[in-house]
């Protein structure tokens, strides 16, 4: 067992909120600078930039996990994340087909840049990628699953776009393993308040968007990285994400 310093939730330039600066090459090199050893991508409802996110890291020494926050058709955030860069890219496509195409305005919500690991613009994201999809929060989790992911509701201690502010409450259902939290002092507060998250693994993940949003390493798990390799890190990860918590 190994502990490493983790960020499981950190936006690109594809996300239209999201800082230009917020290149894969950008956030690979941040995150070797910050001390994060495994650090995830995930765009508002694409995986788009991932494959070069994989190149950059690959470049740092990073351990690249491809992912997306997705928005649920009750506008709730959820953050799903994937072992495979082929599974991700494919959970992709299907979030594709189930998205509500809005042309995006880039004078009001930003670019929406797709990159290479050479910070090159290939191309840009057309139509709009924050907005609800067809996606149900209850289907979320077996969609996932199909693609061999994990999934879990995303800054539950914030109003916009959380499970708890959108429902009144965390549901035991679908049952979630995990649950975000982008401020680790509110987590004692959250197992009060909310029973049900005694048994979920909390995570701490910055929901970056800009590069000084990147936190120094603080948050980190124990993993079981023997043999080591970068997929075997990943595909210890998702697998102890997939269990709750024992406390």
């Amino acid at each position: 067992m190994s502990s490493y310093y983790y960020d499981l939730h950190i936006h690109s330039c594809l996300s239209p909120c999201a800082d230009n600066d917020m290149t894969p090459a950008n956030i690979a090199g941040t995150a070797t600078l910050a001390g994060i050893q495994i650090m995830a991508l995930t765009d508002h409802n694409s995986v788009k930039n991932c494959p070069a996110f994989f190149k950059a890291c690959k470049k740092y020494g990073v351990i690249p996990v491809p992912g997306m926050e997705l928005t649920t058709a009750e506008d709730i955030h959820v953050v799903c994340l994937f072992d495979e860069l082929d599974s991700a890219m494919a959970f992709g496509e299907e979030v594709d087909s189930r998205r509500v195409l809005i042309p995006n305005r880039t004078d009001i919500f930003g670019d929406q840049l797709i990159m290479d690991e050479d910070e090159n613009v290939v191309s840009r994201e057309e139509n709009l990628l924050p907005n609800a999809t067809e996606i149900t929060v209850e289907e979320a989790p077996k969609i996932v699953e199909k693609y061999g992911g994990v999934c879990y509701p995303a800054h539950i201690d914030r109003q916009a776009n959380g499970i708890i502010a959108t429902l009144g409450t965390f549901p035991d259902y679908p049952p979630f393993t995990c649950a975000e939290l982008h401020d680790k002092e509110k987590i004692p507060m959250h197992l009060e308040k909310y029973p049900v998250l005694q048994n979920k693994r909390i995570v701490i993940s910055s929901d970056a968007h800009y590069l000084w949003d990147i936190r120094d390493a603080d948050a980190k798990m124990e993993i079981d990285d023997e043999p080591y390799s970068s997929a075997t890190v990943r595909k210890r990860l998702i697998e102890l994400l997939k269990r709750e918590a024992d406390r």
